[in-house]
């Protein structure tokens, strides 16, 4: 068993900070969430509440949202140490790019302050000139990894943009949901082309800790499963997650071949699951 199969799988993109943004109402909520996350096998886990990239660069309104955040994260982490003691728990944000230039030097900012920042583009969309600005922030020594490259309205299956983005030097983190038709079929088609091309660093939940919405880690590891990807799923939701927590740079993955009629039997295991 190597150190990384003892911490189980890690989860790099959540919003189980209670009260502060669209994730977790509460403590309790927040809580429930955590169980959830540990019942299907992660003992690492990074929460990343929202930031606006533009709120970086006016130090005092940073400095109360991160107080704001904190207060959240403190109690989270109290109620956390009580109930799962075994459970790692760092912090992080999504910061949305809102502007080309963040300013992501606070490490509160930073994923268990490290050197990656989980960056995400506004309103789902992608805006011009995105090759540059994901320069720019790795030239400042940040490991960019952006968030659901799968979920960005007008990001065709067949765009080679995150192929680009790659060469930049960010890193693209797939929603475990995606895989699976959670955020409907273009994002699970443009997910699975990613996975075809090798372009994937990293999977998350991006859950938001409300007592209905689903974990999805069983589910994408059953279709992985079916795909012959077990290797691929091991890269992307334990060893990589984990690499970058303790500041190391992440393995490459290799493409996840797909045999064409094997999403009849996908859909079967996921009505199943139902």
């Amino acid at each position: 068993m190597t150190s990384d199969d003892a911490l189980g799988y890690t989860d790099l993109h959540n919003h189980l900070v209670p009260g502060v943004d669209d994730g977790a109402r509460t403590v309790e909520d927040a809580l429930e969430g955590i169980g959830r996350l540990w019942e299907v096998g992660i003992r690492t886990v990074v929460t990343t509440p929202h930031l606006d990239g533009s709120i970086t660069q006016i130090p005092s309104v940073l400095e109360r949202r991160l107080e704001e955040v904190e207060e959240g994260w403190a109690r989270l982490k109290e109620a956390a140490d009580r109930a799962y003691p075994e459970l790692n728990l760092y912090r992080g944000h999504e910061v949305m790019l809102d502007v080309p230039d963040p300013v992501l030097t606070d490490p509160r900012v930073r994923l268990a302050e490290s050197s990656a920042v989980l960056v995400e583009w506004p309103r789902l969309r992608v805006p011009p000139a995105t090759k540059p600005v994901l320069s720019r922030l790795r030239e400042t020594g940040v490991t960019v990894i952006l968030a659901h490259p799968e979920r960005y309205h007008g990001l065709t299956r067949e765009s080679l943009l995150p192929g680009e983005w790659r060469k930049m030097g960010a890193l693209l983190q797939v929603n475990l949901g995606s895989l699976v038709g959670a955020y409907g079929d273009a994002p699970r088609k443009r997910a699975m082309t990613l996975l075809e091309r090798g372009w994937v660093d990293l999977m998350a939940t991006d859950f938001h800790g409300r007592p209905h919405l689903p974990v999805y880690l069983d589910q994408a590891q059953e279709a992985f499963e079916v795909f012959g990807g077990g290797v691929q799923f091991d890269f992307l939701v334990r060893q990589n997650p984990a690499r970058i927590v303790r500041g190391e740079e992440p393995l490459g993955v290799p493409p996840l071949p797909i045999r064409k009629g094997l999403w009849k039997k996908v859909r079967e295991l996921l009505n199943r699951n139902e």
